[in-house]
């Protein structure tokens, strides 16, 4: 009985101590739980006034751009036509919607056709990736762009990156074959070596898997 009187003393206290609190410190927690509520309130208004029509108008844009995109009009894709915005406005115009957002992944990959790679690396960037498979897309994207730019390490990094973004056997395999490029580049053929034969080993139903044994070969003969 003792314990459990002592038990009830103790909560009683933090309980008195709380309501103390309340008391000493009324005016600032009402400043708080009013700062809280404008939050909220900015926030409702801020998501159904402003995000949800820019998301509509910029789905309803970005149309023309797409099948420019389709028909491999690049430049009108990027920069658009008259009244007809190019992912580039809309990018700039909505880029807190998900069409924006998804509009800089267009301008990375045109940017990349142009031969634009710091355009390119620039646009991907800025792109959430929406799916697994555009994320590591987009990096693997910016991976070619640096190795255009003769920037092999910035290549590789992100070539590592792409892989480790989706475990998928379509851009993984891809991504670690390029990796490993890029490791003969640099003359470390046991690293080259050691890609190749984790896509053989994890891979093997994959395009690069079914074609891999010609590589690890090469590199087998360059490290001897």
């Amino acid at each position: 009985m003792a314990e459990k009187k002592e038990e009830t003393i103790n909560i009683d206290e933090t309980v008195h101590k709380v309501e103390d609190y309340v008391q000493e410190n009324r005016k600032s927690l009402l400043i708080i739980a009013g700062a809280a509520i404008a939050v909220l309130v900015g926030y409702f208004a801020y998501s159904n006034f402003w995000v949800k029509p820019a998301e509509e108008s910029a789905q309803k844009e970005i149309f023309a751009a797409q099948q420019y995109f389709k028909m491999d009009s690049i430049d009108l894709a990027i920069n658009g036509k008259g009244k007809e915005k190019g992912f580039k406005q809309i990018a700039d115009q909505y880029s807190s919607s998900n069409t924006g957002n998804l509009a800089n992944y267009y301008l990375g990959v045109l940017y990349m056709k142009k031969g634009q790679f710091q355009n390119a690396i620039d646009a991907l960037k800025k792109y959430d990736a929406e799916d697994d498979i555009t994320g590591a897309m987009a990096l693997g994207l910016m991976g070619d762009a640096y190795m255009e730019l003769g920037n092999n390490d910035e290549a590789l990094t992100y070539y590592k990156k792409a892989v480790g973004y989706d475990n998928n056997e379509f851009t993984a395999p891809l991504f670690m074959r390029k990796s490993a490029f890029t490791y003969e580049l640099q003359g470390k053929w046991s690293e080259a070596l050691d890609m190749y034969k984790k896509i053989q080993s994890d891979y093997s139903a994959s395009t690069e898997g079914r074609e891999i044994g010609k590589y690890i070969a090469r590199a087998q003969a360059m490290i001897k």
